[in-house]
């Protein structure tokens, strides 16, 4: 019996529910969102660029987001969707996508749960060496009051 695809990605910046490219994530199909969090990560946010990165972080980092999972139909329609959007098969690559463990929130039978997910990690280390780069407090990129676009963004 084949073992079933991994149909979870964390969303951290504009795919969230609610911002500027949410309605990417549903071109995908049918799928829940649940507040979630990534330990071990730190959470920039690019400016002029004006979305958020993802980098490996130390232990007491963590980002906050959602954890969308699609119908397991619906994820072969929806991954092309999600890594166009996040530069993957760009060269070189805007993100990667890597899988990790994440810790579900809210909610009393969830609070605490480990589920495996998929998750868009920055590849650009140069671009983090120049301006533009700041850390983003407690994790969590509805915080920063700047981070919407004056023109349609792409990200």
């Amino acid at each position: 019996m084949s073992e079933s695809p991994l149909t979870t990605v964390f969303v951290y910046g504009t795919l969230m529910p609610g911002e500027r490219n949410a309605h990417i994530a549903s071109r995908g199909g049918t799928f829940s969102a649940r507040p979630a969090a990534l330990p071990g990560h730190r959470l920039l946010h690019l400016w002029p660029e004006a979305y958020p990165a993802v980098v490996p972080g130390d232990g007491g980092d963590v980002v906050r987001g959602f954890a969308l999972t699609y119908a397991p139909a619906d994820w072969p329609v929806a991954l092309p969707f999600l890594d166009e959007l996040e530069g993957v098969d760009e060269t070189p690559p805007l993100y990667t996508r890597q899988q990790v463990t994440l810790t579900l929130e809210a909610g009393e039978l969830e609070d605490g749960e480990q589920v495996p997910a998929w998750v868009y990690l920055y590849a650009l280390a140069e671009r983090l060496t120049r301006p533009g780069v700041l850390s983003v407090p407690g994790g969590d990129w509805t915080a920063i009051p700047d981070r919407s676009r004056s023109s349609e963004s792409d990200r």
